[in-house]
């Protein structure tokens, strides 16, 4: 029996939520694999995926499987004992990476702030405090704790909060010359995302990860990849430093891996590990049954040759339309990314304008993000149908068409 339930509607989220987000003027209320039904029963595409999270669309069958087993079996235990949906997981990562241990959390802000403790601790173990300087790039994104958004290189996030965390500089992006310049003996770690997401879908070059890497060695610093966007077959490949072949020695995930349920993962080598002894670092919920269990399912579905032949083979589609689309409305010049992390550059007429493009979007039933002011953002399901990717770009279509007629 169903509790009888006050009505709610967008006004109420002015007077009762914190005003730190604008949300749509419409609220989802359920969704079905690529569609989603708001109050008024409306259904749309979504090539949104919840910014990278929604792996599988919505109430994947596998997905709501695992979670109603685990509802019925364990919900909580915290890490004063384990659990086993997060030793399957852990081995699951294990078995399907570079890594030989891992360590869960809520998110991925949560996963890099594990990455950088780990690495000052490693370092400060290893060669004494002076080696605690962190490189980051200009426009990356790592998360919002105090550590993350100060390790991310965009200042509007960071200035007005009080002092900054310290050992930090910022170079740019796939510029292997500004690396060199910077990196030194006091460097404890390098971190990149291997596609810049948040700033615009910006692939890496190979030549750069793989100079990052070398420089690392050479200057005994760590090389940290912020997968939390790129990771959990977004890219065709599990993680996208396999699709650049280049090993870091620290990778963080979250998004894609609980596929709508909050988890992250930082995943690392048993050398490294032993550095956050007992007591070091900890989360309450971390591990968690419910979310371990609801990420194992997703690993299951995403890492197979069907599922990641398939990224590849949609991102094709994908792509041909978009551009088209490009050329046809002179919304954008070009169509950059890999896999289902897609990014429409705006043309310079355009510039500044994703949001409008967004809302157009979403009139004609399509749902699409931005990646800041100059860039539109596609994240779908990773096994969105065909139809569907027709279907929601005929959408987006006939939005590109409004807006450059008007």
């Amino acid at each position: 029996m169903s509790v009888e339930q006050a009505p709610v509607q967008r006004a109420d989220f002015d007077q009762v939520m914190v005003p730190n987000y604008s949300p749509a003027a419409f609220i989802p209320v359920r969704g079905e694999g690529s569609r989603v039904w708001d109050q008024s029963g409306r259904e749309l595409i979504d090539f949104a995926g919840g910014i990278a999270v929604n792996a599988l669309g919505h109430c994947h069958p596998a997905l709501v499987k695992a979670l109603t087993e685990q509802a019925n079996t364990l919900w909580h235990v915290s890490n004063v004992f384990t659990n086993e949906p997060a030793l399957r997981l852990a081995h699951k990562l294990v078995d399907a990476t570079f890594a030989e241990r891992a360590f869960f959390c809520n998110s991925g802000a949560e996963a890099n702030e594990a990455a950088f403790k780990l690495a000052r601790r490693v370092a400060h173990d290893r060669f004494g405090p002076e080696k605690h300087e962190i490189i980051a790039t200009v426009n990356s994104f790592h998360g919002r704790t105090l550590f993350t958004v100060s390790v991310g290189g965009q200042p509007k996030y960071s200035d007005g909060f009080g002092p900054k965390i310290t050992g930090i500089s910022h170079v740019p992006y796939n510029d292997l010359e500004a690396l060199k310049a910077q990196i030194s003996d006091k460097t404890c770690a390098v971190v990149i995302e291997p596609i810049q997401g948040e700033s615009g879908v910006v692939p890496a070059d190979k030549a750069y990860l793989e100079g990052a890497r070398k420089l690392c060695d050479e200057h005994n610093a760590l090389l940290i990849f912020d997968e939390v966007q790129t990771g959990v077959g977004r890219t065709g490949s599990l993680y996208a430093y396999q699709h650049y072949g280049v090993t870091p020695d620290i990778l963080t995930s979250a998004k894609s891996l609980g596929g709508g349920f909050p988890i992250g993962a930082m995943l690392t080598t048993t050398d490294l590990a032993k550095h956050l002894a007992v007591g070091t670092h900890g989360t309450t919920y971390g591990g968690n049954p419910l979310a371990c269990a609801v990420a194992c399912a997703v690993l299951d579905v995403v890492n197979t040759p069907e599922t990641l032949a398939g990224i590849k083979a949609k991102h094709e589609r994908f792509k041909a339309r978009l551009e088209k689309i490009g050329q046809q409305s002179g919304l954008f010049t070009q169509v950059r990314g890999v896999g289902l992390l897609i990014g429409c550059v705006l043309a310079d007429a355009w510039k500044g304008k994703a949001k409008d493009i967004l809302n157009a979007a979403e009139k004609e039933g399509v749902m699409v993000l931005q990646a800041g002011p100059d860039v539109v953002r596609f994240a779908p399901s990773l096994v969105v149908e065909d139809a569907d990717i027709d279907e929601g770009l005929a959408r987006f279509e006939r939005a590109a068409a409004k807006l450059t007629q008007s």
